[in-house]
């Protein structure tokens, strides 16, 4: 089995993102490969305790990737505060010409893949394109080790996540597939009630707020942020678009900092969230400008968490309206020109000064890496963890399984990723979008 097999079989996906079928991503002739270590999200820990500590298989895992993609080059982006990760990098990747550390400030969103791209190549990916058309892949931390692991034969069958906020104590831990976050929080020795606590699973910019703390950990969950409902970063996710519509017509100065401080705007692509307001506010869409602003706006949340005075929340009108466009079926026209700004490197926004401006410097903890263990009495694996089509099952309920084992495979001639038994145990019930196993 070669590595791109091996890397199907194994149901790698994208770890930090939306979950693209890394073998699919793979499938191209590259001339270089990006890991991202940038670890884009605030608070969150994942990535840099991964490079610190498992350096030589981050570095393997990037090389396979460099084999599947044809590249002649890797590059690891990180940021220099990093100095474990970046020291234990260094000494994993000495006598290897082929590969070499790119090292970035800790601004937000540092780990955005079109900013790792600029940084690196000094291209701007258009809107609409891949990074291939730059003439590289990128992929991240996790991504590497689970690619890594798939050249061993060993399957995706867990997730490394943070957990942090307001938790006795904040860890980075890997926990099976399917596990719910309930379950996973108590590792941290948590006991709040959810009537007092909300939780954002990702990180606080860009992490969705959990409507059932019983959902299942995923491929792609990066960290479990718990936060009081009383935190202004929690209140401003619960405000109506109604009532964001009513605060835009009374308040929103059309001072354009949103748009002055947004990092997509500032490579040159044409993201004016300014305009995404004030067609809000007025109720006229002819305001809105050019549809590829819209669907170049990357959600990052800094337009709302840390350029908008009056507290409005551009970033969530942007959201909104890429949804809306998607459903009517817009499709972007790729810039033609693209011309960064000069003054691109003084826009950038320190991470430590965002936490401030969002109330979360108070949880700005260590996340060490803990060796706490879970053996959760059941998990709930969905068939789609991934982008593409959900996995089609291979089991029945009364089937006995054992971990690592392939319960799900890629329905044929479509986009998607296989999936793996995440415990051994009974399956008592399967769907269309979910197998539930009980464990033994």
């Amino acid at each position: 089995m070669n590595v791109m097999e091996a890397i199907r079989e194994a149901g790698v996906v994208g770890a930090g993102g939306a979950g693209f079928p890394t073998h699919v991503k793979l499938a191209v002739q590259a001339r270089q490969v990006l890991l991202n270590g940038a670890e884009c999200e605030p608070l969150l820990r994942v990535d840099q305790l991964a490079m610190e500590h498992q350096a030589p298989r981050v570095v393997r895992g990037l090389e396979l990737a460099m084999e599947a993609a044809g590249a002649r080059e890797g590059v690891i982006a990180t940021k220099t505060h990093y100095h474990e990760a970046v020291r234990a990098l260094e000494k994993a990747i000495a006598g290897r010409p082929h590969l070499r550390l790119h090292l970035m400030e800790s601004y937000y969103p540092s780990g955005d893949e079109k900013s790792v791209i600029h940084e690196v190549t000094g291209q701007v990916v258009p809107t609409g394109k891949l990074p291939i058309d730059a003439g590289c892949v990128v992929i991240n931390v996790g991504t590497a080790l689970n690619i890594a692991d798939a050249a061993d034969g060993k399957p995706v069958t867990g997730k490394t996540v943070t957990l942090c906020g307001d938790v006795p104590e904040p860890m980075t831990v890997t926990v099976p597939l399917g596990t719910s976050f309930r379950e996973t929080l108590t590792l941290c020795a948590f006991t709040g009630q959810e009537q007092d606590y909300a939780l954002l699973v990702g990180g606080p910019c860009m992490g969705e707020l959990a409507e059932d703390w019983d959902a299942p950990v995923t491929k792609t969950t990066g960290g479990l942020l718990v936060l009081p409902r009383t935190h202004p970063l929690i209140v401003s996710r619960t405000i109506s678009m109604e009532r964001q519509a009513a605060l835009a017509r009374s308040i929103c100065c059309q001072c354009n900092r949103c748009t002055m401080l947004c990092p997509r705007h500032a490579l040159g692509l044409p993201v004016e969230p300014h305009k995404a307001m004030r067609a809000l506010s007025t109720g006229n869409a002819e305001l809105l400008g050019d549809a590829a602003g819209v669907l170049a706006c990357s959600s990052c949340g800094l337009c709302t968490y840390f350029a908008c005075e009056m507290g409005l929340t551009p970033s969530v009108v942007m959201t909104m309206l890429k949804q809306e466009m998607a459903k009517a079926g817009v499709r972007p026209v790729p810039e033609a020109d693209i011309r960064p700004d000069p003054q691109l490197a003084l826009k950038n926004v320190p991470v430590k000064r965002l936490m401030a401006r969002m109330g979360l410097t108070a949880y700005d903890h260590p996340a060490p890496l803990s060796s706490k263990s879970l053996h959760p009495k059941t998990v709930k694996l969905p068939l789609r963890q991934h982008v593409g089509r959900p996995a089609q099952a291979m089991v029945a309920v009364g089937d006995e399984v054992i971990k690592g084992q392939k319960i799900g495979r890629i329905p044929e001639c479509a986009l998607g990723a296989a999936l793996h038994a995440s415990v051994t145990g009974q399956v008592t019930q399967v769907t269309d979008q979910w197998i539930v196993i009980q464990a033994k």
